[in-house]
C-alpha cells in the first residue's frame, strides 16, 4: 500500500505546485482514508485497494490543483492537517 499512496503523492505534487510532497502525502492518505471510512459507514461492501485508487486518482485529477483550498471550508481536514503539523 505504501507504494500506491506515494505514485499518488507524486501524483498529486505534480498537479499542485502549492503542496510539498510530504503534504501531498498526507492529503493522499487523508483522502483514501476518508473514502473508505465513507463507503464502511454507509454499509457498503469493501470493494478493494483498487477502487479506492481509482476513487483517489479521479480526485487527484478533478481537484488536485485546488486542493489546498479545500481546507478553508472543511474543518474535518483542517484539523487532521493541523495535527500533522502543516497548518499553524
Amino acid at each position: 500500500m505504501d507504494g500506491i499512496h506515494q505514485r499518488l503523492a507524486e501524483q498529486l505534487y505534480e498537479k499542485n505546485e502549492r503542496l510539498t510532497i510530504d503534504e501531498a502525502r498526507t492529503w493522499v492518505e487523508l483522502l483514501w482514508e476518508d473514502f473508505e471510512a465513507t463507503r464502511a459507514k454507509a454499509g457498503h461492501e469493501y470493494q478493494g485497494k483498487q477502487v479506492t485508487e481509482q476513487i483517489v486518482t479521479q480526485w487527484i485529477n478533478h481537484y488536485g490543483p485546488n486542493l489546498h483550498e479545500f481546507i478553508a471550508t472543511n474543518p474535518k481536514f483542517k484539523e487532521l492537517l493541523k495535527r500533522k503539523g502543516y497548518l499553524h
